[in-house]
């Protein structure tokens, strides 16, 4: 079947992997996105289409930074059954969907229509396409018509996009994707594939199909995403929410982390990716239960905000309460405002509860152990609570567990045998509370089996029990008595685990029935412990601790791993401590080491566990939420209540400590009042067996529980222990409640295995109460018959003293002194059945007391411990009721019972406790005491008579403070009272309960008006808590009547002051909340007297207060309270609203580093701290958010002001919207807050549009009432708006474009309509003519007063890409010329702005599409079509002249701003771009550009071209005293012409002077000192200037400029610009630049370009270039050929300056001999510019070829190996020994008088002179200036050999055979020199220094500033001499220099070893340093140690005639 294209295009995801086969095969993975174009093959078995895939991170890497990169587009042919349609492409789907998720369909460019999102305007418009394939138009087509350059062919040989098996053809395909594929807008339904092919059919065309070589159908179009739905949206938004933020920060983000190598954020982000990813799949396939559901939504949430916040801030608020849904435009912008504030600046959710009020719940899991034999190990964990400097807090019960084999662990591990939940922790437990500074540790004990240490002892080890330790008991029974039961005392069995300890029964004294007893104190039998009974030789032992800080795991949802290592104490060896960190003290505190060192357990090294905090009120609630992770969890309370119990609970902590035996230790004993402890005792293994008996001696079984997780033991043991060590072992004790008041402890202690040598006891009750908590100190007793004997089974020992102190006063603290030996333990008790206070106790049974016992019971009750009230809180009451009921009418009782009850219901606003719930509660189920009522009500009035009493005062301060809960109880026991009183027929008491309760009222208002300052703490409680009050009279009063107590009260509170407005404030807002109002009459009488009640307290802050925006802040929250309540008449609100912004704003802003939760309901406001400072402010965010919620309510009325109010108000609220807006109130990065307000702010404008349109459009004859200004306004505010670059989608990445979407939809298309409403609505009805001309019904009329001034923001809106909002300010333009014709005819004043608009735009925006292709101008073009009709219309060719001058500006602007040229181009651009500005008289502009020109030169390392640009600007103005105004940018103040001028100038020459170029600077200082001298004789700066010149001079000569490098660039090829073709260029270069590197530069600038060396490319394609190095051309006849006495730094700057012609050897021809027959053939190349110039380059105007005559030649030659050796000279003497060989090579051929090479050779060409010494004046301005130039070269040449010599002496080499060659070859130059000297005498030695003697007339001479030596001369004395020394020496000129030899010290050897010479540096003004860089040589130039001037030989292209080349090759 042949190919056959389908009607509309399908959207398909891949089902099924597809592997390539072909290479028009397409392979396909799950998940890839397909559009399919064509069907084919077998009954339409395989599909032709497009992939999209992700963006390649490869491409990343050389991406502009902050662009998205782009999908990657692949096509071919694939099998129909591997992917699944999902969505049909055209018509219908368009119109389905399009509405609901905002579907975007761009069109072609064959002219298609746009139709608008939210308009119904067309246009017809051809759609903006960019450089990189994207387009974007905000409109919604009939139809999807697709373009593109990729086309389908039968084969993949026909396609021209290179299909193949892989995707490797991303590059290609991308390549053309850029030059046919624009992107457009769509939204993907959400329909399912059966809906979708039983409603829009997939077949082909019937006659569709395409014949074999037929053209081939357009590409689709790959579409960005918008409302990127999938069928999961709905249940679960956040599936999609993920997909969409995964795909933004692969295709923009990870690349720029890898660039930026921000691999911390790296790493973060792939954590939250795969976090992210895993939460989607749970979300996607609902494997979660309902709360982990809850919470993985809420953390996925969380997860994309931090995500987001690390990589661009932006952030989009998704609302976790409802399943993570993206909240939109439809959502209250009040619930927006505090999402995005807590969303932006927290980093996690806020917590609703009070932070007391948490509970903790750690969840620890052992996964992992090392044991290495251990016997019987068992391991303890619990937590504790360390506060610094403190000691350690045992928190939580140990849990207990024994540990298994390796292989049993990994079998039972899984299970969860191994793990506890740590339950009911609070804030204050774990040191979260503010200004807590403990921290929470997991200690973990490890105990094991270990032999027993023994000393030498004279016992016997088979068991024989010591006479003294035999007990006496009486009785008769016998073991095998009727109970059943016998004593353990004896039994000694080795001790186990834990679990086996349960079933384990130590010794103590006997029980009742326990053992057999006689009146003679014979003990009985002992089974167990009879004669040769062997003895356990293993203990149970604590050997190691590990601690681990999990305070940091407060708040982290994820369970973290961690290793716990293991610590034991160092044995005696140890030398060295391997503690390590922290833990070295912790340790210290949980166990004892003998040294005082620890090191890693070898038994057992380490624990892996895994550990989880979770926040639940209940733990059993938690483990039902999150079955998965807790089920069948082992549970470990906590010691103690965490806040008011809500279980019953009786249990009784021990911690036992330790047993004080001292040394000399003394045991007390009843009757021989101390014994010592024997001294057979080593105490090495001292452990402590417990019971729990009753007073009659019967054990209370299995009550003792060692571990949260073990079993109830009837005997307990400790671990053994050494004497001094520590048990610090807690143990539980459950003992019914029945048995506790006889219930005591009994204690034995051995030194195992030996028998007890002492016992203890403690009673549990004492006096009627249990004993008070805390460390008791009991007495050890011998062990004995006496002590352990019993009599009728009650222990004797229970009439020993327990303590020291006796059984009396053991309420005090229990101090001991002396070796006495004693137990220490501490209890604790955790009841809510017992008390340990005595008061508490009194009031409980007061019927038992005499009334004066209550009353001081009563009076007492304030001393009662908070913990104790809340146990038994519903006792207390019903005591307090009772008494209160019983003393009825005592003033006195009735007072103290309500001060009582007052101080238990305080206790509800304990943090500590929820107290709260409880006594609710009771006062509704348990209250039963119906004639409270009057008692309370006196009491209650009574403290209201006298408020102002001092005592009074604070009772009623704390009585306000449970106002409702004693409310409560009044009305409660009012409603039992009428039961009762119905009861026996009593009904009229009603009346008279409610007038005392009004008259409670009215006393609370009077007192509320008082003005006594006493009050304000009673005033403030009031107003803080009434409205708690007030639903608790629900039952005596209706609704209305509660209504106007509450609104009576609020009268009486209008003049409160200071922070009572604020708690008035919080009052009305709480009052607007109450549910009990539910009737429309009561809450419509609440919402019309808010606004009288906050009137006075929002707006205009004219008090200045400080609290003022606290106030508002709670207005806010009280109008957001009722906003949904509101009528029209709440646009009284409004000013309120706009004036309290103002308000706000005009105050000084700060930095926050807290965040104030939004819409506060109480007061202070509660304060979030965040992690980085921010602007922002809470009030202007509410106001806001208040301020968009009321857009749908009308103005009506004006608000209820005047008019000229009204009109001040809109100009306010105009300005609000602008701040709004331009982030005023919080930044832009808050996403959906700041888009949300986008389109309320649009239709806030409609709304004024309405009112403006009706009340400030004057008729044309009231013209002078139009108010300009405040239309200007508003049309300012909405171009603002819809100019906003926060609307601009398709600038934007996948997830942000989708988010703005769905918040504000298209609010460019309804701002653009409202805009072209409000033009039309200030405009004037058109005439038939205008109408029929121009197209327009409204024009002129008060539009021309906004021409100009909004001619630049209109003239921006016409470069937008969305063409609704487009082709409304093409017409308002229209409108524009034509007002501005019509009054003037011109347009010059609209060009002029429109220059300067585009411009701005530029310079502040990317470039966008719109920009490149310059749309709006065929679009306003188009709107004056009718006058292109009319012959040389004036209008028509200004308009005409006006696009064009705005077209070119387009192209220069855009050429200058592009991101992708070089530097080099921007330059030429924005030269350009300013020669256009300055026919423009754009000054300003100009001047911009002029320094940003120079800032960039600057940059790129060319300070002279920086210093060039400058001067552009200092050429505008005059050296003349007019102003010129000032310049923001740059930044230059107001001045005169000649200060702007000269600060330039110094700019200018500080840029020449850094970069060299002498002649620049010297010309600007030149024209400085001119008008110093001779305009201003400013003889100082004249000075300055003078001396700068100096410095110049001075420089230059001394050599210190470099000379450019130059190239010849030729450009050849079609392929470069008709203003680059056939041209060629002179560029100049680095100094150290070489031609490959020039090369490399100029081929960077055209990457397309070929580099040929040669070849003609006439009308050839492409691009090729050709690289030539040239070299300033030297003209011969300069005058400084002319000089004697000219040194060679000077020629060189005089022959390099302003240079303008450049030359290259062609040819030279050069014979071996005969120099008169050599010449040289140049091309001399004539530029446009002089260098230095501003582009570094200058065009070539004439070529021309130039031949060099001999004479030429020879003079050219002399001086360039004159300059190449002065240049090598100089090297060396600046350390550069590699450059010695040369130099010598050189020397040597130029004095080889038969050398070719030498110059010597060109005498012969000088004119035969018969005696040159005694050549006149004359004769020397008669001979020709070439052979004068000639002859001065050679004797500068042989100079310079002399001079050079002198570095041979410092090598100590011999030079004698080279001086006597010198000497011999230029001889005659030599006699020039020194016509003394005897040229046929060779020095043999250097030249001596020169005579320090002032008389000393031996000078060396000069010419042409070389110096020569003259050490052996005779000075002239003849008058022949004297008359003719100006020829014969220079060296009157200067004082003798010092040679450079002696500066010289340290020698250079010849092959670069040894030392190197230092360099001098010389000060500009010392004259010995000017000599001695004359010395240097006239020829010596230094360019960065290479030579000069290369040899013109290496120049190509050379042809040379004949000869071989003279030059010294190097």
């Amino acid at each position: 079947m042949p190919w056959r294209p389908l009607p509309r295009i399908a959207f398909a995801v891949a089902t099924y992997p597809f592997q390539a086969s072909s290479p028009a095969d397409l392979p396909l993975e799950l998940g890839d996105e397909l559009y399919i174009i064509e069907e084919g093959g077998i009954d339409g078995a395989w599909y032709r289409g497009y992939l999209v895939a992700p963006p390649s991170l490869l491409a990343g890497l050389t991406s502009v930074k902050g662009q998205t990169l782009e999908a990657r587009v692949f096509s071919g042919i694939f099998p129909r059954c591997c992917v699944q349609v999902w969505e049909v492409l055209g018509e219908e789907s368009a119109e389905a969907n399009g509405e609901e998720n905002g579907h975007i369909i761009g069109d072609n460019d064959d002219g298609s229509n746009y139709r608008h999102a939210n308009g119904d305007s067309r246009y017809n418009q051809t759609p903006p396409s960019s450089k990189n394939g994207r387009g974007y138009s905000n409109s919604r087509s009939n139809s999807l018509r697709t373009r593109g350059s990729f086309v389908n062919g039968d084969s993949p040989q026909d396609s021209g996009i290179g299909h193949g098996p892989s995707r490797s053809s991303s590059n290609r395909m991308s390549e053309k994707a850029d030059q046919g594929i624009r992107r457009k807008f769509s939204s993907r339904s959400g329909r399912s594939q059966q809906s979708l092919r039983s409603t829009l059919s997939l077949a082909p065309l019937t006659n569709g199909h395409r014949e074999s070589g037929a053209q081939r159908p357009s590409a689709p179009v790959p579409m960005l995403k918008i409302g990127d739905e999938t069928p999961t949206s709905l249940s679960e938004p956040l599936v999609d929410e993920v997909a969409s933020c995964l795909r933004e920060w692969h295709s923009k983000n990870l690349h720029e982390l890898l660039l930026a190598r921000r691999y911390s954020d790296l790493e973060k982000i792939s954590d939250l990716v795969y976090q992210l990813d895993l939460s989607r799949r749970q979300l996607l396939h609902g494997v979660l239960t309902p709360w982990e559901l809850k919470t993985r939504r809420e953390r996925t949430v969380w997860d994309l905000i931090n995500g987001n916040k690390m990589l661009s801030n932006e952030i989009i608020v998704r609302d976790a309460e409802q399943r993570g849904r993206l909240l939109t435009g439809n959502d209250s912008p009040i619930e927006m405002a505090k999402l995005q504030s807590t969303m932006s600046l927290l980093e996690k959710p806020p917590v609703s509860q009070h932070e007391s009020t948490k509970l903790y719940h750690f969840m620890a899991d052992i996964r992992a152990f090392a044991n290495s034999g251990l016997n019987s190990p068992s391991l303890t964990i619990g937590l504790y609570s360390l506060t610094k400097g403190g000691m350690p807090k045992q928190l939580t019960e140990p849990f207990a567990l024994d540990v298994p084999s390796q292989d049993h662990f990994d079998k039972i591990a899984p299970f969860g045998k191994f793990r506890t939940l740590f339950t009911d922790l609070s804030s204050l437990d774990v040191g979260e509370t503010s200004g807590s500074e403990s921290d929470l540790y997991l200690v973990l004990k490890l105990q094991a089996s270990q032999s027993i240490e023994t000393g030498s002892t004279g016992s016997s080890r088979k068991g024989s029990i010591p006479e003294y330790y035999k007990p006496v008991t009486s009785g008769s029974e016998s073991p095998s008595s009727k109970t059943g039961r016998r004593s353990i005392m004896w039994a000694q069995k080795q001790l186990g685990s834990t679990r086996r300890r349960a079933q384990q029964e130590p010794r103590l004294p006997a029980a009742p029935g326990t053992a057999n007893s006689s009146a003679t104190g014979d003990m009985g039998e002992r089974p167990d412990t009879q004669e040769g009974t062997q003895f356990p030789q293993f203990a149970n032992r604590s050997i190691g601790v590990g601690v681990l800080n999990i305070r940091h795991l407060l708040g982290q949802v994820k369970a973290t791993e961690h290793i716990m290592p293991i610590w034991s104490p160092a044995g005696p060896s140890f030398e060295v401590s391997d503690t390590r960190g922290e833990f070295d003290e912790l340790i210290r505190d949980f166990m004892k080491s003998r040294n005082g060192h620890f090191t890693k357990s070898k038994t057992l090294d380490h624990v892996r566990l895994n550990l989880q905090c979770f926040e639940s009120p209940d733990p059993n609630s938690l483990i039902k939420k999150t079955p998965t992770l807790l089920q069948n969890i082992s549970q470990t309370p906590k010691i103690g209540f965490s806040g008011t119990p809500t279980r019953a609970r009786s249990d009784i902590y021990i911690t036992l400590s330790e047993a004080f035996l001292p040394s000399q230790a003394l045991l007390s004993h009843p009757e021989r009042g101390t014994i010592q402890v024997s001294s057979n005792l080593d105490l090495q293994n001292v452990q402590l067996t417990l019971e729990v008996r009753k007073k009659n001696g019967d054990r209370i079984e299995q009550c003792i529980f060692p571990s949260s997780n073990s079993q109830g033991l009837t005997a307990w043991r400790t671990t053994a222990v050494a004497r001094g060590e520590a048990w610090d072992q807690v143990i539980k004790l459950v003992i019914p409640s029945d048995d506790v008041p006889e219930a005591h402890l009994i204690m034995s202690i051995a030194d195992t295995p030996k028998f007890p040598f002492a016992l203890s006891w403690m009673p549990l009750w004492d006096e009627e109460a249990f004993i008070k908590d805390g460390p008791h100190t009991p007495l050890l007793y011998l062990y004995d018959r006496l002590t352990s004997s019993s009599e009728k089974g009650r222990g004797a020992y229970l009439d020993f003293p327990w303590n020291s102190r006796g059984n009396h006063d053991i309420s005090k603290e229990e101090v001991l002194t002396g070796p006495i030996a004693l137990l220490k333990l501490e209890t604790y008790l955790c009841s809510t059945v017992f008390s340990q206070d005595k008061i508490l106790l009194g009031i409980l049974k007061w019927r038992d007391q005499s009334k004066a016992q209550v009353v001081d019971l009563l009076k007492r009750f304030a001393f009662v411990s908070e913990i104790e009230i809340v146990k038994l809180v519903n006792d207390v009451f019903d005591a307090l009721f009772g008494i209160l009921v019983e003393h009825a009418g005592k003033d006195d009782i009735e007072d103290l019972v309500f001060d009582a009850l007052v101080t238990v219901l305080g206790i509800t606003y304990d943090r500590r406790f929820d107290l709260g719930p409880l006594v609710d509660k009771y006062a509704e189920t348990g209250f039963d005491y119906p004639f409270a009522t009057p008692c309370l009500m006196r009491s209650y009035l009574r403290l209201l008579a006298k408020p102002a009493d001092a005592r009074n005062s604070r009772r009623l301060r704390a009585t306000f403070k449970v106002g409702r809960q004693m409310l409560k109880f009044i009305i409660s026991a009012r409603e039992k009272q009428k039961i009762k009183e119905a009861e026996i027929g009593i009904t009229a008491t009603q009346p008279t309960f409610n007038r005392e309760l009004r008259n409670i009222f009215k006393a609370l208002e009077a007192l509320i008006k008082d003005s006594t300052p006493t009050l304000v703490g009673s005033k403030t409680l009031i107003v803080q808590h009434i409205h708690t009050w007030l639903p608790e009279l629900r039952s005596s009063f209706s609704e209305e009547e509660i209504f106007l107590l509450a609104s009576s009260f609020l009268d009486s509170c209008m003049g409160v002051r200071s922070k009572l407005i604020l708690y008035k404030l919080v009052l009305i807002l709480n009052l607007t909340k109450m549910s009990m109002f539910t009737t429309s009459n009561v809450r419509h009488s609440i919402v019309q007297n808010t606004a009288r009640w906050i009137h006075e307290d929002w707006g205009i802050n004219f008090a200045s207060s400080d609290q003022w925006p606290e106030q508002v802040r709670l207005c806010c929250s009280i109008v957001s309270a009722q906003i949904e309540e509101f009528g029209p008449e709440a646009s009284i609100y409004f000013p309120k609203i706009i004036e309290s912004y103002g308000s706000i704003q005009s105050a000084p802003r700060i930095t926050k580093d807290s965040l104030s939760l939004l819409f506060p309901t109480n007061y202070p406001f509660p304060k979030k701290p965040i992690s980085s400072t921010s602007h922002f402010d809470e009030a202007l965010i509410e106001l806001s958010a208040v301020l968009a919620q009321m857009v749908d309510i009308p103005f009506g009325h004006h608000c209820g002001q005047a008019l000229p109010e009204f009109t001040d108000t809109l100009f306010k609220t105009l300005d609000v919207i602008v701040s709004i807006l331009s982030e005023g109130a919080f930044p832009s990065s808050w996403l959906s807050l700041h888009i949300y307000h986008h389109k309320s702010s649009l239709q806030i404008l409609e709304s004024i549009f309405v009112v403006m349109a009706a009340d400030f459009v004057p008729s044309p004859d009231d013209a002078d009432d139009f108010n300009t200004e405040l239309w200007r306004k508003y049309l300012l505010t909405l171009l603002t708006l819809v100019r906003s670059p926060s609307l601009a989608l398709e600038t934007f990445a996948e997830q942000k474009r989708r988010a703005v979407w769905k918040v504000a939809g298209d609010v460019r298309e309804q701002g653009g309509s409202l805009l072209r409403r409000s033009w039309d609505a200030i405009g004037w009805e058109s005439g038939p003519d205008d109408q029929a001309r121009f197209g327009c019904p409204r024009l002129g009329g008060y539009q021309v007063q906004y021409v100009p001034s909004l001619v630049a923001p209109i003239v921006e809106l016409c470069f937008s890409v969305h063409e609704g909002l487009r082709g409304v300010a093409v017409r308002i333009l229209q409108t524009m010329f034509v007002s501005e014709w019509t009054l003037s005819e011109d347009l010059s004043v609209i060009q002029a702005e429109m220059i300067t608009c585009l411009d701005l735009m530029f310079k502040s925006k990317n470039v966008g599409e719109g920009i490149i292709q310059k749309l709006f101008v065929t679009e306003l073009l188009a709107m004056f079509e009718s006058l292109s009709r009319t012959p040389r219309d004036p209008f028509w060719e200004a308009i005409k002249e006006l696009v064009s001058t705005v077209d070119e500006l387009l192209d220069l602007l855009a050429a200058v701003h592009c991101p992708e040229i070089t530097e080099s181009f921007r330059i030429m651009h924005t030269l350009q771009l300013m020669d256009f500005l300055k026919d423009m008289q754009k000054e300003d502009i100009f001047i911009r550009y002029v320094h940003q020109l120079a800032t960039l030169q600057y940059k790129l390392g060319n300070p002279t071209e920086a210093g060039l640009a400058l001067r552009l600007h200092g050429d505008l103005y005059e050296w003349d005293s007019r102003k010129v105004p000032l310049l923001k940018d740059p930044e230059f103040p107001e001045q005169t012409s000649y200060e702007r001028k000269e600060q330039l100038y110094f700019e200018m020459i500080k840029y020449f002077e850094e970069g060299a170029a002498w002649e620049c600077a010297l010309i600007s200082y030149r024209e400085l000192a001119d008008q110093y001298e001779h305009q201003n004789y400013d003889f100082a700066k004249l000075a300055r200037t003078q001396h700068s010149m100096a410095k110049i001079h001075d420089a230059i000569a001394r050599g210190e400029q470099q000379t450019a490098r130059y190239f010849r660039v030729v450009y050849k090829g079609l392929g470069f610009p008709s203003n680059m073709r056939d041209k060629q260029f002179i560029f100049e270069a680095g100094r150290d630049e070489r031609q490959a590197i020039f090369t490399d530069r100029i081929r960077q600038q055209h990457p397309a370009a070929q580099i040929a060396s040669s070849g003609d490319f006439e009308g050839e394609e492409g691009q090729y270039l050709q690289i030539f190095a040239v070299n300033p051309h030297r003209d011969l006849e300069h005058p400084v050929f002319q000089q004697s006495k000219v040194s060679h730094s000077v020629r060189e700057y005089l022959l390099s300056s302003r240079i303008d012609r450049f030359s290259m050897t062609l040819r030279r021809h050069s014979p071996t001999s005969a120099v008169r027959n050599q010449w040289i053939e140049k091309t001399v190349f004539t530029t446009t510019d002089s260098f230095p110039n501003i582009l570094r380059r200058s065009e070539i105007t004439s070529i021309e070829n130039t031949h060099l005559s001999p004479l030429q030649t020879a003079v050219e030659r002399t001086s360039r190996k004159t300059s190449e050796m002065a240049s090598l000279d100089k090297r060396v003497r600046d350390g550069d020994n590699t450059a010695f060989s040369p130099l010598a090579e050189a020397i040597k051929q130029s004095v080889d008088p038969s050398s070719v090479s030498s110059v010597a050779q060109y005498r012969q060409l000088l004119p035969e002179r018969p005696n040159p010494i005694d050549e006149d004046e004359e004769e020397e301005g008669t001979r020709e200036p070439l052979h004068n130039a000639l002859k001065l070269a050679l004797i500068d040449h042989a100079s310079t050999i002399k001079y050079a010599l002198n570095l041979f002496s410092r090598h100590n080499l011999d030079h004698s055979p080279i001086s006597q060659a010198l000497h011999s070859t230029f001889a005659p130059e030599f006699t020039v020199l020194n016509p003394y000297i005897d040229t046929t005498v060779s020095p043999q030695t250097s030249p001596s220094p020169p005579s320090s003697d002032p008389n000393d007339s031996t000078l060396p001479s000069l010419t042409n500033g070389n110096p020569t030596s003259s050490s052996n001369a005779p000075h002239p004395t003849s008058s022949h001499a004297h008359t003719r020394g100006s020829r014969l020496s220079l060296a009157f000129l200067k004082p003798p220099p010092k040679p450079p030899l002696q500066a010289l010290p340290i020698p250079i050897p010849i092959n670069g070893g040894g030392a190197t010479t230092p360099k001098h540096s010389k000060s500009s003004m010392d004259l010995d340093s000017d000599i001695a860089v004359s010395e240097y040589g006239s020829s010596a130039v230094v360019r960065g140690g290479n030579t000069k001037d290369k040899d013109e030989d290496e120049q190509r292209p050379i042809t040379a005639t004949s000869g071989k080349s003279g030059k010294v090759r190097k």
